[in-house]
């Protein structure tokens, strides 16, 4: 009983189902080595970039020292949207709070979709894969009996193979979905945890500018 002689004694369908289940695991597991990296070294930073803003004498000086520390570009973005003025269009027809507040949401909306990618992906492969494991079962069974039935006498042991062998799909479905759904679940805490310190720091960036004097404010 193993996978191999299911694929080899199979039809068609059986192998489209352990291709398609085969492409889902290398999708999943790409974007949860990738994730992984990215989320770990994003959330070190942001501490360390932050940190490194309130200790700056100056917003130049700030956004100089936060890109040292920000490798995945989730804080500079943010400092960077507030010294970008457009002169003569709707955006700086409002007041001050208005224009930064319109700004930082933008940035913030980039960075945190940049931080999402991915996490619909594990969420679809966990969600479809026992249910295409399922199927690939379902059809092996019905592929085994009908092979059996061909065969004339049926007894247990000509049964108990091929199905046995055909339930093969529901456990690859399951190895399949598993790693996805933790990895959805640990990374949506990790990116929950990250969205939180960009928003405080935003509001603060926002509450620092609005408080600041005028000169200060044309300079930023």
């Amino acid at each position: 009983m193993n996978f191999v002689r299911l694929l080899s004694d199979g039809d068609g369908v059986t192998r489209l189902v352990a291709v398609v289940l085969f492409l889902m695991s290398c999708a999943s597991w790409v974007v949860i080595l990738w994730k992984g990296w990215l989320l770990h070294r994003a959330g070190t930073d942001v501490a360390r970039s932050t940190a490194a803003f309130w200790q700056s004498a100056d917003l130049p000086d700030g956004l100089r020292k936060a890109r040292a520390f920000d490798r995945e570009a989730m804080v500079e973005p943010l400092i960077s949207a507030t010294t970008v003025t457009s002169h003569g269009t709707l955006a700086t027809a409002g007041d001050r709070s208005q224009q930064l507040t319109r700004v930082l949401r933008q940035a913030l909306h980039a960075v945190l979709a940049r931080l999402q990618y991915g996490q619909v992906l594990l969420a679809t492969v966990g969600a479809t894969a026992p249910f295409v494991g399922l199927l690939g079962t379902v059809w092996g069974i019905y592929h085994a009996l009908i092979s059996i039935s061909s065969a004339g006498q049926i007894t247990i042991d000509r049964i108990a193979g091929p199905v046995g062998e055909a339930l093969i799909m529901t456990a690859a479905g399951l190895a399949v979905a598993i790693p996805a759904v933790l990895a959805y679940n640990v990374f949506g805490r990790m990116i929950g945890r990250i969205e939180a310190d960009l928003e405080g720091f935003a509001r603060d960036l926002r509450e620092l500018l609005l408080s600041a004097p005028p000169a200060a404010q044309a300079r930023a």
